[in-house]
């Protein structure tokens, strides 16, 4: 294991490096900067170059993109052109809402896809089995923002059981926070839910045709406690690596559901930034995000390895 560990994160870092790269690039070719953004389309040229100068724009590419990494190291992440403020203070709060978010839309997501897979599971080519995968495929079919603009008008506007938008903020108390967290969370987490509920079953039936399961059943196992006790264990290792790839998409993909719901998130912060042409807070944004993507595939690789040795097999 730790030879497999140690491999795992020998990628992480050279893949860290090749993400740092590659938004720095993107972004840098990119046409026109801040200062032009700021001044406006009025402004001389003289005006942008000084404006440039001041806010180092001008210098060499080399030079810019180590003084950005050698600051994220430190954890100094600059000031953001557009707020004239420190980049950090503003992801931190930002984050205090999309990472909860994400935490309960998965939450949602895992609870209802592990109860309706197994459900599929242990009734395939049943009713039961038929109904969940027809549920499953209406939820891979539905936009996320469709499916929250009905939750705002059944749940907001016509029973009033939860407010319609906007976050009161985490000062205002945890249940007032949680309360506008908890459509959007059902948003994004039923539609994950109908992804994550196919691999389940898919997992579930392809376990249950291994050789031990029928030991298991020939030794007097009923079905149900073959598919629990032996099962569903052998078959975590697909669907883990699936919740962490859906975790990560929902921190980073969550940007349209929290525009439907006027909620301060990460997502809502990147669009602005581009707008206003805030590289260094895109750069930051963008680079925490792939950071975040990349050291969760690490954790779930290490998961799935712990669960099936076979997956460190070719590892001395």
């Amino acid at each position: 294991m730790l030879a497999y560990t140690i491999q795992r994160l020998l990628v992480l870092a050279a893949t860290l490096v090749f993400a740092s790269l590659a938004v720095f690039g993107v972004l840098e070719i990119l046409p026109g900067n801040a200062a032009m953004t700021m001044l406006g389309a009025s402004a001389t040229p003289e005006a942008v170059a000084a404006l440039a100068h001041k806010l180092g724009l001008d210098q060499p590419l080399a030079a810019r993109y180590w003084s950005w990494i050698a600051g994220a190291l430190r954890g100094d992440f600059g000031l953001s052109y557009a707020y004239g403020s420190p980049i950090a203070p503003l992801i931190a709060q930002r984050l205090a809402v999309s990472a909860p978010l994400a935490v309960l839309s998965m939450a949602i997501a895992a609870a209802v896809a592990l109860v309706a897979g197994v459900y599929a599971a242990e009734r395939r080519g049943r009713a039961g089995d038929a109904a969940v995968m027809a549920a499953s495929q209406i939820g891979l079919a539905v936009p996320n923002f469709w499916f929250a603009i009905l939750l705002v008008l059944v749940f907001a506007v016509h029973w009033r059981l939860a407010p319609a938008g906007g976050f009161p903020g985490w000062d205002a108390g945890p249940w007032r926070a949680l309360q506008a967290l908890i459509l959007p969370a059902i948003a994004l987490g039923l539609v994950q839910a109908a992804i994550l509920t196919r691999v389940t079953r898919s997992a579930l039936l392809e376990a249950l045709n291994e050789d031990f399961i029928r030991t298991a059943r020939a030794k007097g196992l009923s079905r149900r406690a073959a598919l629990w006790r032996h099962a569903l264990p052998n078959a975590m290792a697909p669907i883990l690596t699936i919740m962490g790839l859906q975790f990560a998409n929902l921190i980073a993909g969550a940007i349209v559901v929290e525009n439907v719901f006027v909620l301060p998130g990460l997502g809502r912060l990147i669009v602005q930034s581009i707008a206003n042409r805030d590289a260094l807070v895109v750069e930051d944004c963008v680079m925490l995000l792939a950071a975040f993507v990349i050291a969760l595939n690490f954790v779930v690789d290490l998961a799935c390895a712990a669960i099936d040795p076979r997956l460190r097999a070719g590892v001395s």
